[in-house]
């Protein structure tokens, strides 16, 4: 069987050829656990020996937090031995991709190309013979191969499910950071905080940078970091407790609104030195307004200063205008063209977001709000589509009050939720709802329905936004 697919694979010429192959090869799409990729890795020498490595877990905001620091940390010296020159390389390894598969592994925010990743597959199916990989095991593999290859200074990775048991704990992470703890996935998860909390924090090691940016953390993740530094020897343990950092413990965010609707609101946010300088509050202000959640720019902060990163009010406004990021709160205004079969400009403002449970969908909704309050938008269409196996009827709840009219329908993937499904959620609250067999018929019809000063709102999954975004740009 080995022979067999190793003769197989010499046929694969392009990177769709082996995507496809890798989807075939395993018997379920989910499959947690670390013993058959620690196998493989051990089988490839993985060793990120050479780094600085940060591993990123939550509910949300992972791909946000990730997007700041890789703006951040190029051309920085970090306060680590690993490194000890100005750094010219940061890698980010993410998922899933909106368009390409390649977005899924960047270097200085350029996306790895496709020989690259083959070649790492050839090596991967070389070596693992009777052991079998799911999809995102295999690409994981795939792309730590392609990082030792390249070596920059820093690797950024984005946990994909959890953190305890997902592909990429198999790497022991110099800064472990969690960004948001909240209800999703729960059939691999658990059914609330704690628990889920308990599977975020498996992503942390004793006498390690820890960074946790939930404002309301919970309790099992706390425990579980003490749980670690214990471990250690009493003359490490103040060194290892001073590298633990928590949200509202540690490091705070202020909030100045504006009464002036013409002047941007600003914010500051604080960090508490409890261990060195007997509680001294070391204090950023003017911090303009976000692209992406401001939470993970507070969590990403705490990170830089952990890693010795000098932070300055103009440094940081100057990261926060930088960071923008597709299918997060994205926004394409008006352009001045008609529906046509090959190409789709709207008249009016269009939104992406990649929202897909509860938590996301909260932080959507109160940027819908500030539209509302700001009078921005008269009215506000919705197109979405989700997974059947999401928490829909609470991700839909918090627009109940927003949204004028809703387009649903299902996407093209095995897990689609059907339109009856979102639809029948919807209708606790709103008759305003039109179904059709498809997302972009779906999308289609509500440029056409809508006036050129109000918004759509496209959300509900990376599907959804991965297939309308091409017909905006």
């Amino acid at each position: 069987m080995s022979k067999t697919k190793k003769s197989h694979s010499k046929d694969f010429k392009s990177l769709d050829e082996w995507l496809c192959y890798l989807e075939t090869i395993h018997s379920s799409e989910i499959d947690l656990g670390l013993e058959r990729i620690s196998q493989v890795a051990k089988r490839l020498h993985i060793d990120f020996s050479f780094a600085c490595v940060i591993t990123v877990a939550g509910t949300n905001g992972k791909g946000t937090t990730c997007a700041f620091l890789e703006n951040a940390l190029l051309n920085e010296t970090i306060n680590l031995p690993v490194v000890s020159s100005k750094v010219t390389q940061v890698a980010v390894y993410s998922s899933p991709h909106i368009e390409r598969f390649n977005e899924r592994l960047r270097i200085n925010k350029c996306d790895i190309d496709d020989q690259a990743l083959i070649r790492a597959f050839e090596k991967i199916e070389q070596v693992r013979e009777e052991i079998s990989l799911s999809y995102y095991e295999y690409t994981t593999l795939a792309a730590f191969l392609v990082l030792m290859a390249i070596k920059p200074e820093v690797i950024i990775l984005e946990v994909g499910l959890g953190g305890r048991l997902d592909a990429t704990n198999i790497i022991d992470a110099d800064v472990s950071v969690i960004t948001s703890i909240d209800i999703d996935h729960q059939a691999f998860l658990g059914n609330d905080r704690e628990s889920i909390g308990f599977e975020k924090a498996g992503i942390m090691r004793a006498n390690q940078h820890i960074v946790v940016g939930d404002p309301n953390v919970p309790q099992s993740v706390v425990d579980h970091a003490k749980k670690l530094n214990d471990t250690i020897t009493s003359s490490k343990r103040e060194q290892a407790n001073s590298k633990v950092k928590i949200r509202n413990k540690d490091f705070t965010v202020e909030q100045h609104n504006s009464t002036n609707k013409q002047v941007s609101s600003c914010w500051q946010w604080h960090y508490i030195d409890h261990i060195h300088t007997s509680n001294t509050k070391h204090s950023l202000k003017n911090l303009t307004t976000t692209h992406i959640p401001q939470d993970n720019v507070a969590t990403a902060l705490m990170v830089l200063k952990q890693l010795g990163i000098e932070l300055t009010t103009k440094k940081v406004n100057t990261l926060i205008e930088q960071t923008v990021v597709i299918g997060r709160t994205e926004l394409f205004e008006k352009v001045e063209a008609k529906v046509d079969l090959d190409r789709l400009q709207p008249s009016c403002d269009v939104m992406l977001d990649v929202a897909h449970n509860p938590h996301a969908a909260r932080y959507l909704a109160t940027k819908l709000t500030q539209f509302k309050e700001q009078q921005k938008y008269p009215k506000i269409f919705a197109v979405v589509a989700m997974l059947s196996d999401k928490d829909i009827t609470n991700t839909l709840a918090p627009f109940s009050e927003l949204i004028d009219e809703w387009y649903v329908a299902p996407l093209t993937v095995p897990r689609a939720a059907a339109a009856e499904k979102m639809s029948e959620a919807l209708h606790c609250f709103t008759n305003s709802i039109n179904c059709f067999d498809n997302i972009t018929q779906a999308f289609k019809m509500a440029v056409e329905k809508t006036e050129s000063d109000n918004l759509i709102l496209v959300f509900g999954s990376f599907f959804t936004v991965a297939e309308i975004r091409p017909l905006l740009i």
